[in-house]
């Protein structure tokens, strides 16, 4: 009796740390799971977004597979991420892990004139197209100014239309700045929420090395509003923002 409850423990903790292993494996190497913390990447991205995202889509560097052990440098299985793609990396300067939506390749001159973003002397288009409403701290519905803009495209793939707004109009903090140069092997990312977005026109972010890379967000799974917390069960039938589950990233 003794000896057959004893194998029925081991077996039990076999299979739990076996299934903690495939768990490990497969949020290590295919897919993680992100929930967005901050209004940066709104419209197209809201506070209580639940993503996944793909870890094989610019290959494994220490930064995504060693939990920035220096076990090794660069990447391996490495692709080139394309202009519009919405990246998940790790901030060299803070090493808080971010989300922006990438806007500058390797070579690329990037810069903002009066709320108009520049790419290698080219301005990018943009049309304005009905306001963005949504509500203060306390449920006041307020109008934002919201465009499409339409990045050029890159690496032969197709130029990327998606939305930004101006809170400020073009006269925020970060709407006008100097040239950015984009050396080899990094990369410039800005969120959509232009005047609300630390991202790197900023010290605080700047550019982003090519071994930082995180992964590509893929698919909002499960959306609540922001004022809910995930484990707050009983506020689901009205928090969950049905519209946006299973929403894909663009």
């Amino acid at each position: 009796m003794t000896r057959t409850k004893s194998t029925g423990i081991g077996e039990t903790a076999r299979t739990l740390v076996y299934a903690l292993l495939i768990a490990f494996g497969i949020r290590t190497f295919v897919v993680e799971p992100f929930n967005i913390p901050s209004g940066s990447l709104i419209p197209t991205l809201l506070v209580g977004d639940y993503l996944f995202v793909t870890k094989f889509s610019y290959g494994y560097s220490a930064k995504t597979i060693a939990f920035g052990a220096p076990l090794f440098k660069g990447r391996i299985l490495a692709s080139t991420p394309k202009r519009g793609d919405i990246i998940v990396f790790r901030n060299q300067v803070d090493g808080v892990v971010y989300i922006k939506r990438l806007i500058g390749l390797p070579g690329d001159k990037v810069q903002m004139l009066q709320g108009r973003l520049w790419i290698n002397g080219k301005q990018v288009e943009r049309r304005e197209i009905e306001p963005y409403v949504t509500k203060t701290n306390w449920g006041r519905s307020v109008s934002e100014i919201q465009y499409e803009e339409i990045l050029p495209s890159s690496l032969g793939s197709a130029s990327v239309t998606h939305r930004i707004i101006e809170r400020n109009g073009d006269a925020g903090q970060w709407d006008t700045t100097g040239e950015y140069s984009v050396p080899d092997g990094n990369y410039f990312f800005m969120g959509d929420n232009r005047d609300n977005s630390q991202d790197s026109r900023t010290p605080q972010v700047g550019l982003v090395p090519e071994e930082n890379l995180i992964g590509r967000a893929e698919i909002v799974w499960f959306s609540l509003d922001e004022d809910t917390h995930f484990w707050e069960l009983w506020k689901w039938p009205t928090s969950i923002r049905w519209s946006r589950l299973f929403m894909l990233i663009r």
